[in-house]
């Protein structure tokens, strides 16, 4: 069976200060985050890639997995452990013999199960799905409803990823429903400070304790 895990995605927010980033990236995996996405859409490329080099040696340091969001060159420049990729964000394939059999490759899906089996079938780790709730991050991404989760978990044996809204209140639902990962944004990076941010992180947790 699928690990179930907490999956941190850092919000723009936290991008132009690096200590803040790696304060909050810290906490949120001393409180149980096993996976750490950099999300940067504000950077230039230069400060992007100090940042995710920094990033990797935490992740690195503290036992927790790391990749990049959109950018695969940037991913296999650094030595991540790999990307995720949105719809238009390049191919699957391209990512696959860029960054080696061994990478995480992620696809976001939103509710789309046909495209969920087309990225699997081109060599994805592992499929995204969502918005389920009210998400700061992505406020117009359509939202989708939990039993695209049931659906997937009958359909596939990759883990299964929930994002958008996700918070330790409402994350119970989407596990039952067949997630495997609680992707959180504003959820966990919201709470503030990194002793919130821990705290918020192992709230996650607990949730990965109960029987599906």
């Amino acid at each position: 069976m699928t690990t179930r895990m907490l999956y941190a995605v850092t919000p723009d927010s936290l991008a132009a200060d690096r200590q803040r980033l790696l304060d909050a990236c810290a906490a949120a995996i001393a409180g149980g985050a096993r996976l750490l996405q950099y999300r940067d859409k504000a950077s230039v490329p230069d400060a992007r890639q100090r940042n995710a080099e920094a990033l990797l040696a935490l992740c690195r340091a503290q036992g927790a997995r790391f990749i990049v969001n959109d950018d695969g060159r940037l991913a296999a420049a650094i030595g991540a452990d790999g990307v995720h990729l949105g719809k238009s964000d390049g191919a699957i394939e391209a990512a696959r013999a860029q960054l080696g059999p061994e990478a995480l490759i992620g696809a976001s899906c939103s509710y789309d199960l046909l495209r969920a089996e087309a990225a699997l079938a081109a060599g994805a780790s592992y499929v995204a799905f969502g918005r389920f709730f009210a998400s700061n991050t992505k406020p117009d991404a359509p939202p989708a409803d939990p039993a695209v989760l049931t659906a997937a978990r009958k359909q596939f044996l990759a883990p299964i990823c929930a994002i958008g809204g996700v918070t330790p209140d409402n994350g119970a639902l989407l596990l039952s429903a067949g997630a495997d990962w609680l992707a959180a944004v504003d959820g966990l990076f919201g709470a503030g400070n990194p002793a919130d941010i821990e705290r918020r992180a192992r709230a996650y947790c607990a949730l990965f304790e109960q029987p599906r």
